[in-house]
């Protein structure tokens, strides 16, 4: 069968990747065509209509900013599924730009589903119209988000597992010894606290600055930061003392041999948790009491880090917009060291989020339902 996926960043890269190799396995004559980026290119033996760095664009503001280029991509895209005639689209996650595949591709018939569903649970929930209208079912790798679209929108998703945690626990198995790691840096032989400012240059700037000044606060600490990738190193110069050491293509062996971790929210802070690293949340964005206030109303959940949503309750401490200060970081991180009272804790809900998220394996149970969903809407003798 011929398939047709849609990717708009590094992360849905990496998941996506793997679902393609488990299509492949289950489905020997697989065709791919896709938006993405290299790892699918190797998985699928071809290269993506769109590269994700030329899509990858967050907000408001950024978009309005690149509107020409989004709008060419949607055409591209648009085009490129017509031409393909794919059996199925998949889409994964990026729901400003995938939603408007899934209305296309449900115009000309084709069934489309959803890998790693959108957070309509704490923002948007009006995307889940769209979804129910044009998803024909939804695969979902946070334990948590079938229950929303049953309870709330009477739709049946289903929880495949949790890639980040297959993904992980694989890397962990490969993993360097520390003086691997320290010799390959050039880093001391001293503990090590990690600053995971985010991948974007906005979350750099928002964050990276404020986080080293709570780092300041303990200088029996080898403060290192995780450089990502794309952004020049040059660029964390604005926010960084001179010399501070940046480890670039290293952010999982960074997180696994460091003490403890400050960590901008997102999909790091659910690697950094399952690595076992005790950390940090922070998300400094403008820093207003006033857009906190506005958050706390638009955002329909308690909390906004992944450990703390998986686990239902709070594990990892958030520093959010005017609480991400040096001061209260600073506090939060003296409490989460090794024999702190809340390093204890913090490992003890690692163990209650792993637990939830279970053993399944998220790609080829994915893989496995798709096709046999194809199987079953396919004419006979087709």
């Amino acid at each position: 069968m011929k398939y047709f996926l849609s990717v708009g960043e590094a992360s849905g890269d990496i998941h996506a990747s793997c679902l393609i190799e488990a299509l492949r396995t289950q489905d020997k004559k697989a065709e791919f065509t896709f938006l993405g980026g290299d790892l699918m290119a190797r998985e699928a033996g071809v290269d993506p209509v769109i590269h994700y760095r030329d899509m990858a664009f967050m907000g408001f503001s950024e978009v309005i900013r690149h509107l020409p280029t989004v709008l060419g991509n949607l055409k591209r895209a648009k085009q490129a599924i017509a031409d393909a005639k794919p059996d199925a689209l998949i889409l994964i996650d990026y729901p400003s730009f995938n939603l408007k595949l899934a209305e296309y591709a449900y115009g000309l018939g084709i069934p489309t589903y959803y890998y790693i569903s959108p957070k309509v649970w704490a923002w948007k929930e009006h995307r889940v119209k769209q979804i129910r209208q044009f998803i024909r079912h939804v695969y979902c790798i946070l334990p948590f988000e079938p229950d929303f679209y049953r309870s709330r929108h009477d739709y049946e998703a289903t929880y495949v597992g949790n890639p980040s945690k297959e993904e992980v626990d694989d890397r962990l198995r490969r993993a360097s010894t520390r003086e691997e790691f320290l010799a390959r840096h050039q880093l001391p032989d001293r503990p090590i606290l990690a600053l995971i400012p985010g991948s974007r240059r906005g979350e750099i700037k928002n964050n990276l600055m404020v986080m080293e000044q709570a780092a300041k606060q303990f200088p029996d600490l080898n403060v290192v930061v995780a450089g990502a990738p794309g952004i020049d190193l040059s660029y964390y110069g604005y926010y960084l003392t001179p010399g501070t050491p940046i480890v670039t293509d290293d952010t999982f062996e960074l997180m696994h041999h460091a003490k403890a971790a400050l960590v901008t929210s997102g999909t790091a802070t659910l690697e950094c948790a399952l690595i076992g690293t005790p950390q940090v949340v922070c998300y400094r964005s403008n820093g207003s009491k006033i857009t906190y206030n506005i958050m706390s109303r638009i955002l329909k959940i308690p909390f906004v880090s992944l450990p703390n949503l998986i686990a239902g309750r709070q594990i990892v401490p958030e520093m959010l917009l005017h609480h991400c200060n040096p001061k209260s970081i600073a506090r939060q991180l003296n409490d989460i060291l090794p024999g702190r009272p809340g390093y204890d804790n913090q490992l003890e809900g690692y163990r209650v989020m792993r637990r939830k998220l279970g053993e399944s394996k998220a790609a080829p149970a994915t893989a496995s339902a798709i096709i046999a969903d194809l199987l079953s809407i396919r004419p006979q003798g087709s």
